[in-house]
C-alpha cells in the first residue's frame, strides 16, 4: 500500500476513511454525523443492526465513515453469532484500500469496567494486533465530564480505562455530540488521525487478501444453504397447508408450553402471542404459570415456564427448576399443542448450548420434539439477514436442533410495533404443526405429575423438620452468644458462585474485583456497629485441569491472612444450580486441606436467593441431590441464604452476623486457625496423587495405542497375500489356451473384471493403513516424549513450609518414588481380556488395575 501523504510533517489527508466500533448505545452513530456534519446515520432510539457506508465533503476534505453494529456489553466473544464476528472483520474492506483510523466509541458518562476491557480485547483480536496501531478512542457524552478533564476522568475510572488508552498509544479525543457547531473538536479529531496515519507511514489498515478471501467463502456457503432451507421450508407448509381443513385453519382453542434459557424472551413472547400489551417487571420466571386470553375467535392458553442457564446442562440446573418444566403440560390439560423454543437470535449457538437445549426438554418426554416449533426472539438484531442465514451461519449445532424440530422456525420482533402479522404467520405455523400431527396433542404422563407431588410432599414435611432443628439448636446458642466487636470470615467456593459479590455486600461497598479474581484479598469495614472482616480467596472448578499447586496454594493462603484465625468459613454455594457429587468431591477436596475442626466453623452461605422465589430454603436442601445435604450435615444445619440483587437491605447481613456469633459462642470462643505447614504439605500429597494417576493414565493409554498398531500391521499383512494371491490368479488365467469357448472366455472376462475390482479395493484399503499407521506411529511417538516423570526431589510447596524445614532440607511427597518406577511397570491382559497393570511382588501392590478402572478414578480429580 502506497503512502497517503505526501511525506512533510504537516500533510493532510486529502481523503479520510474512518470506522466507528464500539458497544451497542455508546454514540457511534451521532458521532458520525457529528464527524459528517449532517445528519447521515439514524440515530436516537434506532439500532444499528448492519455496517452503514456514507460520504461528505467536510473540513475542506472527503470524508467516508463507516458505523458498524455495536455489540453487546454483557456477552463475551464466545457468546457472539458467528455471522456477526464474520461481519466485524469485514467493516474494514468496506471503505477500500482500508480504514485510516478505528474509532472506539466509549461513553464517558458509564463506567469502563473489567469486563468492558475483556468485551473491548476480544473484539480487537478479531481484527489482529495491528489494529491497535491505527485505533483512537474516541470519548462520546463529553457534557458529562463538567469542569472535570479527560485526563481526570480517565485516572479516576481505574486501571481498565488506563489499559485502553495506552493500548491505542494515548491517542484519544472527545466529543459532545450536543455541540455540533463546534467544528473545532472535528477539526482536532481529523488532526489526530493524520498524525495516526504519519505514525504508519501513511498507510491504511486492510483485511489480509487471504481471511477476507476466506470469509467470503464462507458467506456465499452459508447464503446456498440458506437458500435450500428457505426452500424447503415452504415447500414443507405448502404441503402442510393441504393437509388443515377449510374449518380448523382458525383454530377455537389453543394450548401452548414456553420453554428456553434465561432472559432468552421467553415472557415477552407470550405477551405477544396473547395480544398483551403490559410492561414486564424483568423478574425472573420462577414456577411455571398459565395465562389465557383470546386471539380472534381462538382461546389461547399459554403456560410460561423458569429457564435454565444457557449452556449448562440439565445436570446442573437445580430440581425444583426441572419439575417446574416438568410441571408446565399438566397447567394446560389435556396436554399442550405445541412447544414454543425460544432461541435468542442476537447470541451464538453452540455444542454447548445444544446439549442445554436437549437434555431440558427431553425432561418432557417422548413425542416432544414432533410438536416443537423453534421461536427466535431479538429478530430485530438480524437486520436484513434471514433467519436461515443465522441458521446456517451458526453451524451444525443449531442445524441440528432445526432439524430435529422438523424445520419448523419463525423470528419475532419483540420491537416492532407491526399490525399483528408475525404472530399470525407464527399462528398459522402453529396450525399447521398441529394439523401434521393428526390434529393431536402432546399427552403428559399421569404418573410423572403423581411422582412429582408424592415428593412435593415429602419435601416440605422434611424441610420441616430440618427448620425446627435449626430454630431449637438457635435458640440455645442465642443465650449464650453476644454481640462481637470484631468479626472475621472467609470465603471458599467454585467460580462463578458469587464469593466477591457477596464480600462487597457484606462490606456495603464494591471492596472486591467481581471478574476474574486470581488471588486472595482481604478487606475490612465498619458494618452494623461491628469492625468486618473478610476474606475473598479464589474459586476453583469442577475438573482437573484448572487445579494446580498455585492455585490451591493462593485459595488457602487466605486464611493466613488473618494472623488470629477467623470466627467463620463461608462455604459459597449457589441456589440457581445443582450442587452434586462433582461439587461436593471438588468442595470435600480444599476442605480436606484442613484439620477436621474446620467443620465446626463453616457455614453455608447460599448465594442468589432470588432465585427460591416461593420456596424455603428447606425444601431447596431437601429436594436437591444428596450431596447438598451430606454438606448441609457436616456443617451441622448452619447455612444462610443471601440476595445480593437486595443490597439496600441489611437485615440479611446482620442476621448473617447473628449466626456466626452464635457459632462462636457454641465453639466457646475459639477461632480457627490451621496450621499452615501442615496445609501446604497435603496439597503436596494431593498433588503427588494427581500425578500418579494421570501418568498411570497414559502409560496405558500408550499401550493401547501400540497394540492398536500391531493389530493394523498383522492386517495389512492380510492384505498384501490377499493382494498376491488375487495377482497369481490373474497370472494363471492369462496363460489359459486360446481353444477354450466363447462363453467360457466372456465367463472368464467376468471373473477377470471382479478380480481387477477386488483388486484395486485392496490397494486402496492398503493405501488407507499406510496413513493411519504412519498418523498413529507420530502420535504414538509424540505421547512417549510427552511423559516427564518428575524429578526425584519435591518442589518447595512455598515460603511458609521451606522455612519452617531444617536447613538444606526440602519436603518429600509420599508419591515420589512411586512416580520412579513408571516407567518399568509391565502391562498385561486379565481373563476378560481386559489390559491392566501387573505390579511386582516386590512393590508392594498385589492387585491388578484396568484401564477402565483408572479413567473413571482420573476423572473424579
Amino acid at each position: 500500500m502506497e503512502n497517503e501523504l505526501d511525506g512533510s510533517e504537516s500533510a493532510v489527508l486529502p481523503e479520510v476513511r474512518l470506522i466507528l466500533i464500539g458497544e451497542r448505545w455508546a454514540g457511534k452513530s451521532v458521532s458520525g454525523n457529528t464527524i459528517l456534519g449532517k445528519e447521515r446515520f439514524e440515530c436516537g432510539r434506532t439500532r444499528t443492526t448492519q455496517t452503514e457506508v456514507r460520504h461528505a465533503k467536510a473540513q475542506g476534505r472527503r470524508l467516508l465513515v463507516v458505523d458498524a453494529p455495536g455489540w453487546s456489553r454483557s456477552l463475551s466473544l464466545t457468546e457472539i453469532p458467528e455471522g456477526d464476528k464474520r461481519r466485524f472483520k469485514l467493516n474494514a474492506s468496506r471503505c477500500p484500500p482500508g480504514p485510516h483510523a478505528f474509532l472506539l466509541v466509549v461513553p464517558v458518562d458509564s463506567a469502563f469496567s473489567v469486563k468492558n476491557r475483556r468485551t473491548v480485547e476480544e473484539h480487537m483480536k478479531l481484527l489482529g494486533e495491528r489494529v491497535w496501531r491505527h485505533t483512537v478512542v474516541l470519548f462520546t457524552c463529553g457534557d458529562f465530564l463538567g469542569e472535570k478533564t479527560i485526563e481526570q476522568h480517565i485516572e479516576s475510572e481505574g486501571e481498565s480505562l488506563r489499559w485502553l488508552t495506552e493500548r491505542c498509544w494515548n491517542r484519544y479525543h472527545v466529543f459532545d455530540n450536543k455541540d455540533r457547531g463546534d467544528g473545532g473538536q472535528v477539526r482536532r479529531l481529523l488532526q489526530m488521525v493524520d498524525e495516526v496515519a504519519r505514525h504508519n507511514g501513511g498507510r491504511c489498515y486492510q483485511v489480509d487478501e487471504q481471511t477476507l478471501s476466506a470469509i467470503e467463502e464462507k458467506q456465499r456457503e452459508v447464503a446456498k444453504r440458506a437458500e435450500v432451507r428457505k426452500r424447503r421450508s415452504e415447500e414443507q407448509r405448502s404441503q402442510m397447508r393441504t393437509l388443515v381443513p377449510e374449518e380448523m385453519k382458525t383454530l377455537p382453542e389453543l394450548r401452548v408450553v414456553l420453554l428456553g434459557s434465561r432472559s432468552v424472551g421467553k415472557t415477552s413472547l407470550g405477551n405477544s402471542v396473547l395480544g398483551f400489551k403490559e410492561h414486564e417487571d424483568g423478574k425472573r420466571t420462577a414456577r411455571s404459570a398459565a395465562r389465557r386470553g383470546f386471539v380472534g375467535t381462538t382461546e389461547i392458553t399459554v403456560v410460561d415456564t423458569p429457564g435454565w442457564w444457557k449452556g449448562f446442562s440439565v445436570l446442573d440446573t437445580p430440581e425444583a427448576t426441572r419439575e417446574e418444566v416438568m410441571r408446565s403440560p399438566f397447567l394446560c390439560l389435556p396436554g399442550p399443542h405445541v412447544f414454543l423454543l425460544a432461541i435468542d437470535a442476537d447470541a451464538s449457538f453452540n455444542a454447548k448450548h445444544l446439549d442445554a437445549v436437549t437434555s431440558h426438554v427431553e425432561l418432557l418426554g417422548e413425542g416432544v420434539w414432533q410438536r416443537t416449533v423453534v421461536v427466535f426472539t431479538r429478530g430485530d438484531w438480524l437486520g436484513s439477514h434471514t433467519a436461515e442465514e443465522y441458521i446456517e451461519g451458526e453451524g451444525e449445532a443449531l442445524r441440528s436442533l432445526v432439524d430435529r424440530c422438523g424445520n419448523r422456525y419463525h423470528v419475532i420482533d419483540n420491537k416492532s410495533a407491526d399490525d399483528g402479522t408475525q404472530i399470525t404467520e407464527l399462528l398459522e405455523k402453529i396450525a399447521e404443526t398441529v394439523a401434521g400431527d393428526g390434529q393431536d396433542y402432546f399427552v403428559p404422563d399421569d404418573k410423572v405429575f403423581l411422582t412429582m407431588e408424592v415428593r412435593r410432599s415429602s419435601v416440605v414435611e422434611a424441610a420441616h423438620v430440618r427448620k425446627s432443628q435449626v430454630v431449637a439448636k438457635r435458640k440455645i446458642l442465642r443465650d449464650d452468644s453476644q454481640e462481637l466487636p470484631e468479626l472475621t470470615m472467609v470465603m471458599l467456593g467454585q467460580k462463578t458462585f458469587g464469593k466477591s459479590a457477596t464480600g462487597n455486600n457484606l462490606l456495603r461497598r464494591e471492596a472486591f474485583p467481581t471478574f476474574e479474581n486470581e488471588s486472595s484479598k482481604m478487606e475490612t469495614g465498619i458494618v452494623s456497629g461491628r469492625l468486618v472482616t473478610v476474606i475473598d480467596t479464589p474459586g476453583w472448578r469442577n475438573y482437573p485441569s484448572y487445579c494446580s499447586k498455585e492455585r490451591d496454594r493462593e485459595i488457602v493462603r487466605g486464611l493466613s491472612l488473618s494472623p488470629s484465625g477467623v470466627h467463620a468459613v463461608l462455604l459459597v454455594v449457589p441456589l440457581d444450580l445443582s450442587f452434586g457429587e462433582a461439587q461436593r468431591a471438588a468442595l470435600e477436596e480444599r476442605l480436606n486441606l484442613f484439620d477436621a475442626a474446620i467443620w465446626k466453623h463453616a457455614v453455608v452461605l447460599f448465594t442468589y436467593g432470588d432465585n427460591l422465589a416461593e420456596e424455603t430454603v428447606e425444601e431447596h436442601i431437601e429436594r436437591e441431590h444428596s450431596a447438598l445435604r451430606w454438606l448441609i450435615d457436616k456443617c451441622e444445619n448452619k447455612y444462610h441464604v443471601m440476595n445480593n440483587t437486595k443490597k439496600m437491605d441489611p437485615g440479611q447481613v446482620i442476621e448473617l452476623f447473628e449466626k456466626i456469633e452464635e457459632i462462636v459462642a457454641g465453639n466457646d470462643g475459639r477461632l480457627f486457625r490451621p496450621e499452615m505447614d501442615d496445609v501446604y504439605l497435603r496439597i503436596e500429597e494431593n498433588f503427588g496423587k494427581r500425578q500418579l494417576k494421570l501418568v498411570l493414565k497414559q502409560r496405558l493409554g500408550e499401550e493401547y495405542k501400540r497394540r492398536e498398531l500391531e493389530m493394523m500391521a498383522g492386517f495389512r499383512e492380510t492384505l498384501l497375500q490377499l493382494q498376491a494371491d488375487v495377482k497369481g490368479r490373474k497370472t494363471s488365467t492369462r496363460s489359459m489356451p486360446l481353444t477354450k469357448g466363447i462363453a467360457f472366455r466372456k465367463k472368464d472376462e467376468k471373473e477377470k473384471e471382479k478380480e481387477d475390482i477386488l483388486s484395486l479395493k485392496i490397494k486402496k484399503e492398503i493405501e488407507k493403513l499406510d496413513k493411519d499407521i504412519e498418523v498413529k506411529s507420530s502420535t504414538l511417538l509424540q505421547s512417549s516424549m510427552d511423559i516427564i516423570l518428575p524429578d526425584m526431589k519435591a518442589e518447595r510447596p512455598g515460603s511458609s513450609v521451606a522455612g519452617s524445614l531444617p536447613r538444606g532440607e526440602e519436603p518429600k511427597r509420599p508419591y515420589d518414588d512411586v512416580l520412579g518406577w513408571l516407567s518399568t511397570l509391565q502391562i498385561g491382559k486379565n481373563v476378560d481380556n481386559q489390559m491392566t497393570l501387573n505390579f511386582s511382588q516386590t512393590s508392594g501392590y498385589r492387585s491388578l488395575m484396568s484401564y477402565d478402572d483408572l479413567d473413571s478414578e482420573v476423572e473424579e480429580y
